[in-house]
């Protein structure tokens, strides 16, 4: 393998982990912003100009707390699960294609660390091995409340996964292709996937909630019953590589919801900009174009916390298997049904 192959993809990883991180640590002060916009409060206004430097005290905050360990019989387990919930969030955004292509030096860059075929099976593969982090930590904790919430996160997303699976089936019916780049590249213009999969995009969106495990659907942090969730045991940088890794979900699920359904980097025009314009403007404006469709569903992810109560546990999982579930089946037969019919 080339040696300078090598390089790029090593700087473009190392490039979009950073990205993932900033995200996610600026997605806490966007939150209390939102929160605050709606509750007609001012949010953080001390640290910085507008507390955009809040995030870092908060960094700096968990770096030097004190590192304490619960009397745990399990304390490998006890630090192995906050890397695995960082770990699988970090690794979905390996697959997802953050743009076209840039010509840097005569090189062509292809704005995406690999392209592999079944790259929305490896993104739906790593976010089933990301409960695991949850199961090991709130077990290892030797608290009562941690492992009930451990147990209720894992029912949770388990079930949900469920759904979540069938609404991409009937996608992939339409695109024939499990490649995130190639499904990207089908939406250009308006052609967006949303028009023809209102109900998958719907169930997707649900089911993101519930797999990044945020309000309403937050059972496992419930407060009120579970004092702190899962991580009730955990403090210093173990708990804060949960927090984060809750923000870096949140961030790479949007990112996916915009790929899938909402045309990725594409935006109306694409085609006449690289003619005019030459390939890297108009690849650099779909990057942005990419960010900003996130930034709304991280947004609407801010909004629905702070609009709509907590679900009962029974009617979540009412929801996911008597709803959701059903939904997706007969959303999967009428597009088999339109696919023959106007083939």
């Amino acid at each position: 393998m080339d040696s300078a192959f090598i390089i790029e993809k090593s700087i473009f990883i190392v490039a979009i982990f950073a990205v993932t991180m900033l995200m996610a640590m600026y997605s806490t002060w966007a939150e209390r912003k939102v929160a605050a916009y709606l509750q007609d409060r001012v949010g953080p206004n001390r640290a910085g100009w507008g507390g955009l430097l809040q995030p870092l005290a908060d960094g700096m905050k968990l770096f030097a707390k004190e590192e304490f360990e619960p009397n745990t019989p399990n304390k490998f387990l006890f630090f192995v699960g906050p890397a695995i919930a960082m770990s699988t969030a970090l690794m979905t955004s390996a697959v997802i294609p953050w743009g076209d292509k840039l010509e840097i030096f005569g090189t062509t860059v292809i704005l995406q660390a690999t392209d592999i075929d079944v790259s929305l099976l490896y993104v739906f593969g790593v976010v089933s091995v990301g409960v695991y982090g949850i199961m090991i930590g709130g077990w290892a904790s030797n608290n009562k409340y941690s492992l009930m919430s451990a147990i209720r996160a894992g029912s949770q997303m388990v079930s949900y996964e469920i759904a979540m699976g069938l609404s991409i089936i009937a996608l992939l019916m339409m695109t024939g292709t499990l490649s995130l780049k190639e499904i990207a590249a089908m939406q250009s213009g308006f052609g967006w996937n949303v028009i023809y999969q209102p109900v998958g995009f719907l169930i997707f969106l649900v089911c993101a909630f519930a797999e990044t495990n945020r309000t309403p659907f937050d059972l496992a942090e419930c407060e009120s019953e579970l004092i702190g969730g899962y991580h009730t045991e955990y403090s210093s940088m173990k708990m804060g590589f949960y927090l984060f890794a809750e923000y870096a979900n949140m961030f790479i699920s949007s990112t996916l919801i915009s790929v899938l359904y909402f045309g990725g980097y594409n935006y109306p025009g694409m085609s006449w900009a690289v003619e005019n314009w030459g390939v890297n403007i108009a690849n650099t404006i779909g990057i942005f174009a990419l960010f900003a469709k996130l930034c709304f569903f991280i947004f609407f992810f801010m909004w629905i916390r702070w609009t709509i109560p907590r679900f009962r546990y029974d009617q979540l999982m009412n929801l996911g298997w008597k709803i959701l579930i059903p939904l997706s089946i007969v959303n999967i037969i009428i597009t088999g049904i339109c696919i023959l019919a106007f083939k």
